[in-house]
């Protein structure tokens, strides 16, 4: 996929990205085994950055194995299910404090009051977190209710009529 391929689908999935707060990540574990894990993330425009423990199992698997996926879906009937699927190499950073990105999803996500709460509570926990970032390599945006789906299920669906 070319990067003006992938610009299209992210700026395709602009709606979904803005308010998205949650994705599945998928790795790859330092057993060799997969993983998917939900996490919060945040669409700075060039890259989602997620955060976690900087003692998590997981920095340590993607340290050693960075290629991930992360799927990002929003919707609850087949008229309004849309889901962005990405690729890429996950960055690790680790950081003194908590990672400025993960309060900006409180703060876009939560009223000003619980998203205050939040920092405090986290500058408490966190010593150092890891700062977990993918430029998307690949990217495919779907939006079922408006027929924008994987091509296998439009020749299916082509079938039926």
């Amino acid at each position: 996929m070319n990067p003006e391929q992938i610009a299209q689908e992210l700026a395709d999935a602009h709606e979904l990205l803005s308010q998205a707060s949650m994705a599945r990540l998928a790795y790859n574990g330092l057993d060799g085994r997969p993983r998917v894990v939900p996490i919060g993330i945040f669409w700075t425009g060039e890259e989602l950055v997620m955060a976690t423990a900087a003692t998590a199992p997981k920095v340590k698997a993607l340290s050693v194995r960075p290629d991930v996926a992360l799927t990002i879906d929003a919707g609850d009937s087949p008229g309004t299910a849309k889901t962005l699927s990405v690729r890429g190499v996950a960055h690790l950073t680790i950081v003194e404090g908590v990672v400025p990105e993960y309060l900006e999803a409180a703060r876009k996500n939560y009223d000003p009051e619980f998203a205050a709460e939040f920092e405090r509570n986290c500058r408490a926990m966190y010593d150092r977190m890891a700062r977990i970032a993918v430029k998307p390599q690949w990217a495919r945006f779907y939006d079922f209710g408006a027929g924008r789906m994987p091509q296998f299920l439009a020749d299916l669906a082509k079938k039926m009529n």
